[in-house]
């Protein structure tokens, strides 16, 4: 769109969102939809017909710009609630540069960052600094969260005193939980009473301890034998058989115990946060019985047995969704929490099709190789979400592309208050083109971000981001 005009016209498309999925034709005007026709419109001349009464109300002043979606699915661009940009002070893992353009490229338009910065995120205004910056560069919008406890010691929760819902709907610990089940009430009761989401990085402190030594383990002896953590799809062919054992036999006592950890924690931090009468949003749910505690909560919620001002929703990942770690090689794909059993991935399948789950969110997390081969945990993932949520779920069980759009665009909107994530009147025009039957293999090489290590490389996938708007500009894509 250029910068004189101000109304584009996005015709020859199919529009999805949570509840519309047919042909049609969208009207943007000064950032905003102003404008939603359901029908064939393949060309110029048929949008102008759909347009014209709008158009006839507009200032001579605005000259439409037409935008041929060459018959692709245009959806609410993607909102992301758990991201990691490591800006300040990790910028050779990321910056706010590279994030955002990975997140454009991915069809993102919001996402939610986490404080385990350098610094860490621990003050408004540290957080205010960020969003200013982010907001120059004009790609996306950005919610840069407050730690809940001061540099994440556990115990200093008076940050929160001084934030706003509207400004900081999420504050969180993300990367590890907070220890004392005392301060977590502390922070809770804080946070329900500015109606601020607490979101939960669930895994017992002393458990993740004890898990860390055989993580260790498995790691020294890949370093020993050549076998990168990185990049798990890198033949290894002159391992002896007893060493592999030795890796995946360690890695898999790591992952029960951090299965354990996630459980504990996220049954103790839900039950705190019903008696604070607080907003908990559990992040990166993994296994079935840490959803089985989510679906519990969610039913007492219904039934109206609870706390005032209790709430529980929940986010699963692309990963969790698409990969089972139970055995060689994605067992060596080490992040947190680790990915799971064919059960569990089954648990959160089922999770999202009867809807206990609210969001899909990527905790894209990007590393050096180096910080890989070291066995810092997480991938970059940011750029492969919606073609792998649209493969797996869409293409093999059978989703449709209006319950993609709400786990990824309504839902999150609905939880950060964002008039954004469907194709209506008033909504910000944040959106994005996709080809949802176009297969592409993943060659991270070619990722904006920094970070170049993920579990599906090489992997074949369908559903192909073309182009992302924000605020109706075009901020990605060539076509």
């Amino acid at each position: 769109m250029n910068e004189k005009s101000s109304i584009l016209i996005i015709y020859n498309a199919r529009l999805v969102d949570s509840h519309i999925d047919s042909p049609g034709t969208v009207i943007i005007e000064d950032g905003k939809i102003c404008g939603v026709f359901l029908g064939e419109c393949k060309t110029v001349k048929s949008a102008m017909f759909y347009a014209s009464a709008f158009l006839a109300g507009s200032s001579d002043d605005k000259k439409p710009e037409f935008y041929d979606a060459l018959g692709m699915t245009l959806m609410p661009s993607f909102i992301d609630m758990h991201v990691h940009f490591r800006y300040p002070g990790q910028t050779q893992k990321e910056d706010l540069d590279s994030g955002l353009h990975a997140a454009v490229a991915g069809g993102y338009g919001t996402v939610v960052l986490m404080p385990n910065t350098s610094p860490i995120i621990s003050e408004k205004e540290q957080a205010q600094k960020v969003m200013s910056e982010a907001s120059s560069k004009n790609l996306a919008r950005v919610f840069q969260t407050v730690s809940i406890t001061r540099n994440f010691e556990g115990a200093d929760t008076s940050g929160i005193d001084k934030l706003k819902a509207d400004e900081f709907p999420v504050i969180t610990e993300d990367g590890h939980d907070v220890d004392s089940a005392a301060i977590m009430l502390e922070a809770m009761k804080k946070a329900g009473e500015k109606g601020i989401i607490v979101s939960c990085h669930c895994e017992d402190p002393s458990l993740a301890q004890a898990a860390r030594p055989y993580r260790l383990r498995a790691l020294s002896f890949m370093k020993q034998y050549g076998i990168p953590a990185g990049k798990i799809n890198i033949e290894t062919p002159n391992v002896p058989s007893a060493v592999n054992f030795e890796i995946d036999g360690n890695l898999t006592k790591a992952n029960s115990l951090l299965a354990l950890a996630e459980d504990t924690a996220t049954i103790r931090n839900i039950e705190i946060a019903k008696i604070a009468g607080c907003h908990v949003h559990i992040c990166h749910c993994s296994t079935k019985v840490s959803m089985d505690a989510v679906r519990r909560a969610k039913e007492q919620i219904a039934l109206g047995n609870t706390t005032e001002g209790f709430d529980c929703s929940v986010e699963v990942t692309p990963h969790h969704l698409a990969l089972v770690g139970t055995d060689a090689p994605n067992i060596r794909a080490l992040v947190n929490p680790p990915l799971r059993s064919e059960d569990d991935r089954r648990a959160l399948i089922e999770a999202l099709r009867d809807g206990t789950v609210d969001a899909i969110a990527t905790d894209h997390a990007p590393h050096t190789q180096d910080d890989k081969a070291s066995g810092a945990p997480g991938f970059s993932g940011i750029e492969t979400a919606f073609a792998v949520c649209n493969t797996v779920l869409v293409k093999k069980e059978g989703f449709s592309l209006k319950q993609i759009s709400k786990l990824m665009s309504a839902n999150p909107a609905r939880l950060l208050h964002l008039k954004s994530g469907k194709l209506a009147v008033g909504y910000n025009a944040d959106l994005v083109l996709v080809n949802p039957d176009e297969e592409w293999i993943v060659n991270s090489e070619n990722f904006a971000s920094k970070g170049k290590s993920t579990p599906i490389e090489g992997k074949k996938l369908c559903g192909r981001v073309h182009a992302t708007f924000f605020g109706g500009r075009k901020v990605f894509g060539n076509c």
